[in-house]
């Protein structure tokens, strides 16, 4: 099915329960032992994520993503952390992108290395240096299609083809992106990660988490998701996949505004960058467009002058100040405060995030409105 189809109705259990058009909430923790003469697990309880809607969810987004089995879980991070306790242990090494969303940041320097687990950060922009870094022990290779908040694009084929070159994982976190812009399973990645709280849910009403893969590996990571609890529950389940129902239609119209608001915010002298991949004058906008079928709904900002980036958020009207992304309305957030505040001023300057950096999530609102509210607090 194309996509649009398949946001409504792949891995929908038929027949229908009772008739329902929309799935029923299995509000219950467990559920009666199968027979021995089932194919399915014997046990069916919320933790082990085998209800039916977790397993409807799972079927659904496998087929989003072009992969064979997926899992959904409590959060993003939650879908991160399984990852890597999923495939890799105490004395293995793990390449990271450079610039990471503050979250898994704090993953990687607060936790990994209490685990065992060694890294080392790797320059996108500098592929040829890449080899210098892999160790006998090197595992896997973690990426972002689009960096938060600086919008960076990797060469994602590079990756790919450096991953099987020397049989490591290859790992990407695709939630700025979503399966409506950018499918990494094709492509040849092993995991793709999703916050589903972000655009796959796309209703700012929720936190959950996905991986998509192989069947082999979902394997390997669902003992582990079981074992570290990280269940979603029935009626979040019931609410993701409703947000994923109208996907597509969210995404091309976060696509269609974030352009136009880009190239308003470039033209304005109290702007001083722009970083949105769909502008031809960023510095990944050829492989966006060599990857992607659309730019996506984030871009960020940096404010020239006097005014600082609170005093501008203050001023707005309609677009909202929040610390998260992905959804109907438009929020906006300063990473120096929220992404990326657990990190020193001198960490967010070597990643190139200053103070006055402001991201912004364009949700489907008017444009006009939109650009009429950044234009009032720019003054």
């Amino acid at each position: 099915m194309k996509l649009k189809t398949e946001v409504l109705h792949s891995g929908s259990h038929f027949p229908r329960y009772a008739g329902a058009v929309a799935s029923p909430i299995f509000q219950s923790a467990t559920f009666a032992q199968q027979t021995p003469e089932s194919d399915e697990h014997p046990i069916r309880y919320i933790r082990l994520n085998n209800t039916p809607n977790h397993l409807l969810l799972n079927r659904r987004l496998a087929a989003l993503e072009e992969g064979e089995a997926a899992l959904v879980m409590s959060s993003g991070m939650a879908a991160i952390s399984t990852t890597f306790l999923g495939l890799l242990k105490s004395g293995d090494h793990l390449l990271l992108q450079k610039h990471l969303y503050g979250g898994t940041y704090a993953l990687a320097v607060n936790d990994l290395p209490r685990m065992g687990i060694a890294f080392d950060w790797v320059d996108l922009d500098r592929p040829e240096s890449w080899q210098n870094l892999v160790k006998p022990n090197t595992r896997a290779f973690y990426t972002e299609s689009i960096s938060n908040p600086l919008m960076a694009v990797p060469d994602l084929a590079a990756v790919v083809d450096f991953c099987q070159k020397n049989r490591l994982y290859s790992i990407i976190d695709n939630t700025f992106a979503s399966p409506v812009n950018f499918k990494p399973l094709p492509l040849g990645f092993d995991v793709v990660i999703h916050s589903a709280t972000k655009y796959l849910n796309g209703h700012s009403d929720l936190v959950a988490g996905v991986v998509a893969a192989s069947q082999p590996l979902i394997e390997k990571l669902l003992p582990v998701l079981n074992r570290f609890g990280g269940a979603l529950d029935p009626h979040t389940c019931f609410l993701l996949e409703r947000g994923i129902k109208t996907l597509v239609l969210r995404v091309a119209q976060q696509n269609e505004s974030a352009q136009k608001i880009a190239g308003y915010l470039q033209e304005q002298p109290s702007v001083a960058t722009v970083n949105y991949p769909g502008l031809p004058d960023h510095p990944a906008h050829g492989l966006a467009r060599r990857f992607f079928k659309g730019y996506g709904g984030m871009l960020s900002f940096a404010l020239r002058g006097d005014m600082p980036a609170r005093e501008f958020v203050q001023r707005l009207k309609v677009i909202t100040d929040a610390p998260s992304l992905g959804g109907v309305e438009s929020l906006v957030s300063i990473p120096a405060e929220t992404s990326h505040a657990n990190m020193s001023a001198r960490e967010r300057a070597a990643m190139g995030i200053s103070e006055n950096l402001i991201r912004l999530s364009v949700g489907i609102e008017d444009v006009e409105d939109l650009i009429e509210d950044l234009g009032r607090a720019l003054g």
